[in-house]
């Protein structure tokens, strides 16, 4: 009769009773090196998406196409492109808020401005499936059409 209350293999047993088994790797595989067939030759190349800079409106995020002029608005929410608001140059911290030397402020930073130091702000954002980014997005904007 055994001194331990239950009959189950644990840390207790001794394995000198059973015979040494090999590695589960040392079993599978064949001694030597690995055949050249089975590797690629050369480090991988990452699948990494590229890169592209775009303009989106200041107020709805919406993609920005055509160039931006004096008296130019969004095509989906009507929001003024050509203000302070989506210029380069618009800093909150800033005097005037504004990065650019001024010597008075802009009183509505959404409205339009006929500033000739604006510059369109751009980001640089990853291209990813834009295909099925639009037809989800069109298909979140459909839901609240009326």
């Amino acid at each position: 009769m055994s001194d331990r209350k239950y009959r189950q293999r644990g840390y207790m047993d001794d394995d000198r009773d059973r015979a040494p088994r090999p590695p589960a790797r040392e079993r599978e595989r064949a001694p030597g090196p690995r055949p050249r067939g089975d590797r690629p030759e050369g480090p991988r190349t990452p699948n990494m998406p590229g890169f592209r800079s775009v303009i989106r409106c200041h107020r709805c995020g919406a993609l920005v196409t055509a160039a931006i002029a004096v008296g130019t608005a969004c095509a989906r929410c009507g929001a003024a492109l050509h203000c302070c608001a989506q210029c380069e140059s618009f800093d909150p911290g800033a005097r005037y808020e504004c990065l650019q030397p001024l010597t008075a402020r802009v009183a509505p930073k959404d409205a339009f401005t006929t500033c000739s130091l604006f510059e369109p702000r751009s980001t640089v954002e990853r291209e990813t499936g834009s295909a099925r980014q639009s037809t989800a997005r069109t298909a979140f904007d459909d839901l609240f059409k009326i």
